[in-house]
């Protein structure tokens, strides 16, 4: 049994694995909290939704086709980490400007979805 936390990670988008590049972040897109502050106290809390999403960035190949990636749509994302969990975002769409840094290769990524999940 590994007590992992953290390291190495594998991202497949729409059946394909991609070339994760360091820190990925997630969000399984749950209602968030936040104070609603009156005058003489707190007088409770509103509930704000928040889009789940999958962000990091990869490495740009030969056989990347970055068109495809920034247009699709409806694709399923997933993101296996060290410590044995694995993220699925469904109904997904790329949420980013699909820029590529020549220098290593680097695409930084995001993926929101309508669904997500910790398995």
């Amino acid at each position: 049994m590994s007590n992992a936390v953290g390291g190495t990670i594998t991202l497949t988008i729409g059946g394909e694995r991609q070339r994760a590049k360091g820190a990925f972040t997630y969000n399984l897109g749950q209602d968030m909290k936040a104070a609603v502050i009156g005058a003489d106290a707190p007088h409770g809390y509103k509930v704000t939704p928040q889009v789940p999403f999958i962000e990091g960035e990869i490495t740009d190949h030969k056989d990347l086709d970055l068109a495809a990636l920034v247009n699709g749509t409806d694709v399923t994302a997933v993101l296996e980490l060290a410590n044995g969990k694995t993220i699925v975002l469904r109904e997904a769409w790329f949420a980013g400007e699909g820029t590529v840094g020549t220098e290593e290769g680097n695409i930084a990524a995001r993926w929101e979805g309508l669904s997500a999940e910790e398995i």
